[in-house]
Order: C-alpha cells, then sequence, then structure tokens
C-alpha cells in the first residue's frame, strides 16, 4: 500500500500545516490571529486566506470578540481538524517509513 494517498491535500501548504500545529499543540486553548502570525512570519492577507482555507473544512473554530474597543479574532482546533491532521502526520510517518 503506498502511504502517499493518505496524505491530506489542505495541509499541503506549509502555513497551513504551521498553524494546525501550533493548534495542535495548544489544543485546549485559542490562539490569537497576532499570534499567529508572529509565530509563521507571515501577512495579514496570507495569514487569513490560509484560516479561511482550514475555516472551511472545518478543521478550525473561528472566535470574535473585544478586548475593550479592539477586535479580537481567536482560533481553535476542531475535533474534526484534530482527527484530520493526526491522520496526516500518520500518513506521513509510513511514508517515510515505507522509503527506508
Amino acid at each position: 500500500m503506498n502511504p502517499i494517498g493518505n496524505l491530506n491535500k489542505v495541509f499541503e501548504s506549509r502555513i497551513r500545516l504551521g498553524v494546525m500545529s501550533v493548534l495542535m499543540v495548544n489544543v485546549n486553548e485559542e490562539v490569537s490571529f497576532n499570534d499567529l502570525k508572529e509565530l509563521l512570519e507571515v501577512t495579514d492577507g496570507n495569514l487569513a486566506s490560509h484560516l479561511s482555507t482550514l475555516e472551511e473544512n472545518a478543521y478550525i473554530k473561528v472566535h470574535k470578540g473585544f478586548i475593550g474597543r479592539k477586535t479580537n479574532t481567536t482560533y481553535s482546533i476542531t475535533k474534526a481538524g484534530e482527527k484530520a491532521f493526526k491522520g496526516h502526520l500518520a500518513a506521513l510517518e509510513a511514508m517515510i517509513k515505507f522509503n527506508q
């Protein structure tokens, strides 16, 4: 069996892979847009488009609120996102082992 077929195309982007990694490490917490932007060293627009893709696939939840008068957007991973990402990582590991 060729494990490459189990890779999830949504996670092929370095930025989406990074977002999911950060959210998996902080699985019980919300991570702010600015924290993600700083950790991944990307522009607002670039990050926003990748977050939209993850949200459209129901891999992340978006939480919008306010801190004082400033808007605050945070993100967390969904159960579906956690399952899909773990499956993607397992496929990567299988691919590495398959090629050794």
